[in-house]
C-alpha cells in the first residue's frame, strides 16, 4: 500500500462524516442558507493564504532538491493565479468584496487548524508538509464527487453549481493525483514510526477539516 493510501485508511472514518455533514447535504441540495455560504467562503479564502504559507514552507524544507521546489513552487503559483481568482469569483457572485474578505477576522477554529499545520511542517520536513496538506485537497475533491453522485443536478446551482463542477472536475482530480506521487516520493524510504506519525498528522487535520465543516454550519467566531 502507497503512503498516500496508508493516510486516508487512517482517517476513512473521519472523512465519512464529511459526506453526510448537513452543510454539504444542504449544499448539495441547494438549500444551504445563502448566509452559511458567504461565511464559509470568507473562511475559506483566509484559509488559503496560510496554507500558501504551507507550500512555501516546503521550498524551505527542500534543501537542494530542486525538482522538489518546483513542485512546491509550482502549487504555489497555481493557489495565487488559479484558485484564490475562482474564490474571489465565487464571493464576487455573492456580493463579497475582497476587502470585505480580507477585512475579516479568521475564525478560531479556522486559525487552530492553519497554526497545526504550519507547526507540523516547521517541525518536519516535506513528508509532514504533504501529510497536512493532503487532508484539504485531497477531501475536497471526495465531497465534490458525492455531492454529484447525490445531487446531480447540483452542477447547475446558480451559486453553489460553481464549487461543485471546480472540485467534482477532472482538472481537480489531476491536481490531487500530482500530491499524490510527490507524497509517496517523498515518503520513500521513510521508518514505519515516521509514517505512523505522518498517519497521526493526516488524521488530525481531517479531524480539522471536520470541525471546519461545523464552523461553517454554525457560523462560529
Amino acid at each position: 500500500m502507497k503512503v498516500h493510501e496508508r493516510l486516508y485508511e487512517a482517517a476513512k472514518d473521519v472523512w465519512a462524516g464529511y459526506l453526510v455533514h448537513p452543510f454539504i447535504t444542504e449544499l448539495g441540495a441547494g438549500t444551504l442558507p445563502a448566509a452559511k455560504f458567504r461565511y464559509y467562503m470568507i473562511q475559506d479564502y483566509l484559509y488559503l493564504f496560510d496554507y500558501l504559507k504551507l507550500f512555501a514552507l516546503g521550498i524551505v524544507k527542500a534543501g537542494s532538491d530542486e525538482a522538489l521546489m518546483r513542485s512546491f513552487a509550482g502549487s504555489i503559483f497555481a493557489i495565487l493565479d488559479e484558485e484564490l481568482a475562482i474564490h474571489r469569483g465565487y464571493m464576487a457572485d455573492i456580493g463579497v468584496t475582497r476587502e470585505e474578505a480580507e477585512g475579516t477576522p479568521m475564525a478560531l477554529d479556522n486559525a487552530s487548524y492553519t497554526a497545526y499545520m504550519l507547526a507540523q511542517g516547521e517541525m518536519g520536513g516535506a513528508p509532514e508538509i504533504m501529510a497536512a496538506i493532503l487532508a484539504c485537497a485531497w477531501s475536497y475533491g471526495v465531497i465534490a464527487k458525492s455531492v454529484i453522485g447525490s445531487f446531480p443536478d447540483s452542477v447547475n446551482h446558480p451559486v453553489f453549481g460553481r464549487w461543485v463542477r471546480g472540485y467534482g472536475s477532472d482538472e481537480y482530480k489531476k491536481g490531487n493525483e500530482r500530491l499524490f506521487a510527490l507524497t509517496d516520493r517523498v515518503c520513500e524510504g521513510l521508518p514505519e514510526s515516521r509514517i505512523q506519525k505522518l498517519c497521526e498528522i493526516f488524521r488530525n487535520c481531517s479531524r480539522y477539516e471536520a470541525m471546519f465543516w461545523d464552523m461553517a454550519y454554525e457560523m462560529k467566531n
